[in-house]
């Protein structure tokens, strides 16, 4: 209902509408759910049991595929087939005009302020906030937990993906840097290695200036996301938005307007 009333405005009265509303409609369909984590066993297989999809956060890739394959084996449990559609993966990626511009730039990953929740830089973790009791059973973890949370940022504690040399991170392809012709064949291997639906890349990270972030945004968008494209056609990946995670079928595009017409 619109009940126009005035409002004081110093020595004027301003009109506004006031709107009540009555039984607004909900939308039919749910936005899509996604779980994103790298340490509980349980999440994993409650996004399983979901069919929703589950995305491995920077995370080195044969833990990462040995993780989703415990996805796919609680699917096959359940009575159905998983696929792409149903896990995700993020990992650091950064592009650059050349190669030595790369690989100045991708080292600013491991410095910068410290942050004892974010990698890619000198920050030490607090191991009482990462770990309360009661959140995450110590025996039900995943594979990818050895390589990923036993530091978090920076250099703190052996074995954390997060905390290891630069180097190490990029031979292991959980940092990849470079320019565009250097950088798509990476990332083929990863989605070859690890078959995801959905990718997301991070950058602009630990120590990058803006304009380290604006170089690699523009050459994501001109070249590298393109190519990414076609290889997910290539190796038939579909993510959840082509592929219905709980059903495994292809969403039905809905009809034209001048299509429904006809047909009424």
């Amino acid at each position: 209902m619109d009940n126009p009333w005035p409002v004081p405005l110093g020595r004027q009265a301003l009109p506004l509408p006031s709107r009540q509303s009555v039984g607004q409609a909900l939308p039919e369909t749910h936005p899509p759910i996604w779980l994103p984590g790298v340490v509980s066993r349980d999440s994993l297989i409650w996004a399983a049991e979901q069919r929703i999809p589950y995305i491995m956060l920077a995370t080195e890739m044969e833990p990462t595929k040995q993780a989703f394959q415990i996805y796919h084996d609680t699917a096959a449990e359940l009575g159905y087939e998983s696929g792409p559609q149903n896990i995700g993966y993020l990992w650091k990626v950064h592009v650059d005009e050349t190669e030595e511009l790369a690989e100045q730039t991708g080292r600013k990953y491991v410095q910068g302020p410290s942050n004892p929740f974010l990698a890619g830089n000198e920050g030490t973790t607090n191991q009482a906030l990462l770990h309360l009791p009661g959140l995450t059973s110590r025996r039900r973890v995943l594979p990818t937990t050895s390589v990923a949370t036993a530091a978090r940022g920076g250099s703190a504690g052996p074995g954390g993906v997060l905390s290891r040399p630069y180097e190490q991170q990029v031979e292991d392809y959980t940092i990849i840097s470079g320019t565009p012709d250097t950088v798509i064949p990476k990332i083929r291997h990863v989605l070859e290695t690890i078959r995801p639906g959905s990718i997301f890349f991070w950058d602009g990270d630990g120590a990058m200036t803006h304009d380290d972030a604006m170089r690699s945004l523009r050459l994501m968008g001109q070249e590298v996301l393109p190519a990414v494209r076609e290889i997910a056609k290539e190796l038939d990946l579909p993510g959840p938005f082509e592929v219905d995670p709980a059903t495994g079928k292809p969403y039905v595009a809905n009809p034209a307007p001048a299509e429904v017409a006809a047909d009424d």
